[in-house]
């Protein structure tokens, strides 16, 4: 890439697609500090999709951990041969040491908790004024997601799958709070339910249609990340594990509640005004004394009881009322 091209940036991101969602607004803060920024983007698989409307985007670079470790030497080759404007690396890699480059932003693990946007905003430099996450999509992406929720009524968006069981709500607790606000007198009476997930999360989904009878939107297994951020920027409200789909549900916009027990919400609170964390009565600490590995097969969001939820919700609806 020639000088002529414009600011060349390496911007290496996380593997998760929550990781990725909290750091995404150094890149529109890039953008807008540096109108000639373009931009070459290194992801794990699932979250490089989010990145494929990215302004002056040159590539994606899909970021895969080979089993030999040949992966960094693998990127070095790719991108070594570009004099780099600048290399953003958030994941606190050794790499940009063997490449050319005016400037260099590394990430390095905070002292003390705090929350990763934050912490990716130290990145930068920016932490007296961070960066809240950014999803750029395209017009296709948007008319799409108006077909997909195309209909009467509100849409309530759940999802209800998380990485480790221990930080799964039980799925018939996701059912209940469905029913309580959809139907009769509850305060999304007459809505719709849309649920959200991975390809390994459809028989998930299909649990909770009886919920919401024939004004079910299903999007898990169908839709990949950045459709489905666009699907939630037409909900009325998000209810959600501690997971990805939690982080593109905050960044959307959309009022958005995060289910927590074995997850530090000092560090993954979902971001922004209109976001609620909702835990039992036990603390992260007082999880992490009965499970200090966090490697027990056994569920830790047992102790959270539907009232909570749908008190939090009924609550949060009423905030956010427009």
């Amino acid at each position: 890439m020639s000088q002529s091209a414009g600011f060349p940036i390496l911007f290496i991101t996380a593997t998760r697609i929550g990781d990725a969602v909290l750091s995404s607004g150094l890149i529109k803060r890039l953008i807008d500090e540096i109108p000639n920024a373009r931009f070459t983007v290194v992801a794990g698989p699932a979250a490089a999709p989010l990145f494929a409307h990215v302004p002056n985007l040159d590539q994606v670079i899909v970021f895969e951990k080979s089993k030999s470790g040949s992966h960094w030497f693998d990127l070095w080759r790719r991108v070594r041969h570009t004099r780099w404007g600048l290399i953003v690396d958030l994941r606190g890699s050794g790499i940009s040491r063997f490449l050319s480059t005016r400037r260099r932003a590394i990430h390095h693990k905070a002292g003390q908790p705090i929350h990763k946007v934050l912490e990716a905003a130290r990145t930068l430099k920016i932490d007296d004024d961070p960066a809240p996450p950014h999803i750029f999509t395209s017009p296709g992406v948007e008319t799409y997601a108006d077909e997909l929720t195309r209909g009467d009524g509100p849409i309530l968006a759940m999802a209800p799958a998380a990485n480790w069981i221990g930080k799964t709500w039980p799925l018939e607790r996701f059912s209940q709070v469905a029913m309580t606000l959809l139907h009769g007198y509850g305060p999304l009476a007459g809505g719709r339910l849309m649920v959200l997930g991975g390809p390994e999360d459809e028989g998930l989904a299909r649990s909770l249609k009886d919920s919401a009878g024939r004004r079910f939107i299903n999007l898990a297994g169908k839709v990949d990340p950045l459709t489905a951020f666009a699907c939630l920027k037409r909900a009325r409200l998000f209810i959600g594990n501690d997971s990805g789909a939690m982080h593109l549900a905050a960044a959307s916009g959309v009022p958005t509640i995060g289910l927590f027990g074995p997850s530090d919400e000092r560090l993954y609170a979902p971001w922004g005004e209109r976001t609620r964390v909702v835990r039992g009565p036990r603390s992260f600490d007082q999880i992490l004394v009965v499970d200090p590995d966090f490697t027990q097969s056994l569920c830790h969001m047992m102790d959270l009881p539907v009232k909570t939820v749908v008190q939090a919700a009924d609550a949060l609806i009423r905030q956010t009322h427009t």
